[in-house]
């Protein structure tokens, strides 16, 4: 009956109680009692053994790879042994040796959970202490009906003479005179045009203290600002004006020849507005328009509310035009209460900016510590990796932001002594790649690392508060999965949504990739979405029935993948769009650029990874034999004039949305499986040693015959991109 196991595993039979000299029943008995006591000194001997080589760090020859079981089954033999101890000495109650004896194997069934918990604890504490902060401050600007005009205004009622913005190379503004500055615009608005709460403006300017100076003077009127960015030109920039159906623009004297190249295409009724410089016919003169105004706070007719629209922010999409998505005076306010909160920032720090004002990133986290918590922004025209520390040197500031491809460029510079002198002790941004993270901290000195994740349009937001290299954020282990408002579920390769029989979505399980979604809940800050101006593309960003019936998600487009402590790391984007040079890619507008310069030539436009390089670089595989399949009409033939294309291109495109690689085919195939062929024409890449098809690539003005020397100069990094 009772066995025990060798050392190499054999079976043992224990040795036979004799018992011819008993009687049937006390035999049978002592045969029980016989098997209890060999299977408590195997089980005994076991425990022993797991105890030692928990103990010793050394793998347990019973349980091969058992490290945090043993340590665990230790642990519930320490308590049993402690239990018994306790019977004998009679220490302890007869309810407290239960006690411990009843818990023992709750302790061993959720040991894994229990080891994450203790793995994650200090991350968790603070992540949680920092949010409940961060949503108390928000739900008592939600109570008070706040704007991000009140607050700025409130704070520079409080300390007119601190600095707000100092601006690289030029001067310091004041909260005071950022006031009255934005008091001015705001009156000008109102005189000249009689703008109201809900109307929009554009604003394409560079960057510089008086672009915020803009939107927060249309802040005060309730005036909605369309930041356009500032690199577009022609189609792009007409269709930003036109979507955000504006009722003027704001340009400054560098930008003016963009605008007067749409003269003839927008509305009439557009009232142009030039800051500085001489202006064209029909242009009205901002500087001096201000300088006719008092500086005192606009007399606004209604009260502005804590939800009302603040700013469009212009994002790439798979439609193939930038989408203007709505940001409100609420989620300003999120942005920047998490920015002070979770980055556990101070009223005495400096916040190093280069990155444009009409994104998210630059600002909104760029400005937002500023305006409502008096942290002063250094701001730069442009990114320059030669500048970047000898700045926070000389403005003295502790906490830098960053896109991932700056920090490949800042450690591309020479090593100098400047590298570890500055005071910087967090950097803040996101799209730094795993590869140079530690990089990074060792050569800069660089205390604190903060990855952040999200979007202008979305509510799955999220951020690495605990230098996790690598990490985009974390879902929390000491919160249940089920309250949990973002989530990974699980996805096919095409990078649709895959549910249950019950016809809902699958949580992925860890180190499993998947959708990165975030729950809706309108009426909480951090958890509404309000989308784009269009509401037929802000529907195609949300998901129904996702895990219950009737409620609702935003779905980032993006594959993530979260390990065992819940870290999340960003995997690939999904649909038409990639990110390059910190900047989103519509494939269909390189596309219609494309088609446009050649005559309707069929094309398509993709991204492909390029080694030691963020992001994904533009490419385009041109048809040079005719129409594909599927083509009503007959498209171009033979090899288009490429030195045409790319002055073309120079022209209607930004410089980060310009292919860099071409490649030339016989035939597109734009049928039903249009998709599925872009997926295997991106997975082939651009190597010319594989692809028969001519090869490309785009040095200065022209485009290059691809050699295999030229790819390999290119992936080593000796050619600039």
């Amino acid at each position: 009956m009772g066995r025990r196991r060798g050392s190499r595993g054999a079976v043992a039979p224990h040795r036979p109680i004799s018992c011819s000299r008993m009687p049937a029943a006390d035999c049978r008995a002592a045969h029980v009692l016989a098997h209890y006591k060999e299977t408590f000194r195997r089980r005994h001997t076991r425990v022993l053994d797991i105890l030692f080589c928990s103990v010793c760090s050394v793998p347990c020859p019973t349980r091969p790879a058992a490290n945090m079981d043993a340590l665990l089954a230790a642990l519930v033999a320490l308590m049993a042994l402690a239990a018994a101890m306790a019977a004998v000495l009679s220490t302890f109650s007869k309810a407290a040796i239960f006690a411990l004896l009843a818990v023992a194997p709750c302790i061993y069934r959720y040991r894994k959970r229990i080891y994450v918990i203790y793995k994650t604890l200090p991350r968790d504490v603070k992540f949680l202490w920092r949010y409940v902060n961060g949503i108390l401050r928000l739900k008592r600007y939600a109570r008070d009906n706040s704007t991000v005009a009140e607050l700025f205004t409130a704070r520079a009622q409080l300390d007119p003479h601190a600095p707000c913005f100092i601006m690289v190379g030029d001067r310091t503004w004041s909260f005071g005179e950022m006031a009255e500055k934005s008091n001015k615009v705001a009156r000008v608005m109102q005189d000249t045009l009689g703008l109201k709460r809900g109307d929009v403006v554009c604003i394409f300017m560079p960057n510089c203290p008086e672009y915020v100076c803009m939107w927060l003077g249309l802040a005060k009127l309730g005036v909605i600002s369309a930041l356009v960015n500032s690199q577009l030109r022609h189609r792009p920039l007409l269709h930003c004006i036109q979507v955000a159906k504006a009722k003027a623009i704001i340009f400054t004297e560098d930008l003016a020849p963009a605008v007067a190249e749409i003269y003839d295409q927008i509305p009439t009724e557009l009232k142009r507005f030039q800051l500085y410089g001489d202006c064209g016919p029909g242009v009205t003169d901002l500087a001096a328009e201000m300088a006719a105004q008092p500086i005192e706070y606009p007399e606004v007719p209604e009260k502005l509310n804590y939800r009302d629209t603040l700013l469009y922010i212009y994002t790439s999409g798979t439609t193939g035009m930038p989408k203007a998505a709505v940001l409100s005076n609420s989620r300003y306010l999120l942005i920047a209460s998490a920015t002070m909160h979770m980055l556990g920032l101070r009223r005495s720090d400096r916040m190093y900016n280069p990155l444009p004002l009409y994104h998210t990133a630059g600002g909104v986290v760029g400005t937002g510590a500023a305006l409502v918590d008096g942290v002063t922004s250094v701001m730069r025209a442009k990114f320059s990796a030669t500048n970047y520390w000898t700045d926070c040197i000389k403005y003295d500031c502790t906490v830098a932001q960053y896109i991932g491809e700056m920090c490949r460029y800042l450690l591309a510079q020479p090593p100098r002594p400047t590298d570890d002198q500055h005071r910087v002790r967090i950097m803040v941004g996101n799209g730094m790649r795993p590869a140079i993270w530690q990089q990074i901290v060792d050569r800069f000195k660089v205390l604190q690392i903060n990855e952040i994740y999200g979007s202008t349009e979305g509510n799955a937001n999220i951020i690495n508060v605990d230098n996790t290299v690598g990490a985009v954020g974390f879902l929390p282990a000491l919160v249940p999965q089920s309250l949990h408002p973002i989530a990974l579920v699980r996805v096919d390769e095409a990078g649709d949504l895959l549910r249950g029989d019950d016809g809902l979505c699958q949580r992925c399980r860890p180190n499993e990739p998947g959708m990165f979604i975030g729950l809706i809940s309108q009426g909480n800050a951090s958890r509404e979405f309000y989308g784009y101006v269009d509401k037929s593309e802000s529907n195609k960003k949300i998901v129904r029935d996702v895990f219950r019936k009737g409620d609702a998600a935003f779905v980032s487009g993006d594959i993530l993948v979260a390990d065992e402590l819940g870290y999340l790391y960003f995997r690939d984007r999904t649909g038409d769009t990639y990110k390059w040079k910190g900047e989103n890619v519509a494939t269909a507008e390189v596309e219609d650029a494309i088609r446009s310069a050649l005559g309707q030539r069929d094309c398509i436009v993709y991204g492909v990874s390029i080694p030691q390089t963020e992001g994904r670089a533009g490419m385009a595989a041109l048809a040079v034999g005719g129409a594909g399949a599927g083509s009503d009409e007959r498209a171009p033939s033979g090899t288009p004039d490429l030195d045409q294309l790319a002055r073309a291109l120079d022209r209607t495109l930004p410089a980060f949305a310009r292919p860099l690689f071409l490649r030339l085919l016989p035939e597109i195939d734009i049928t039903g499986t249009f998709k599925l062929k872009k997926v295997q024409y991106q997975k082939e890449g651009y190597d010319p040693d594989v692809i028969k098809d001519p090869l490309y690539f785009r040095h200065g003005e022209h485009f290059l015959p691809l050699t295999s020397q030229l790819f390999n100069d290119i992936n080593s990094g000796k050619v600039k991109l």
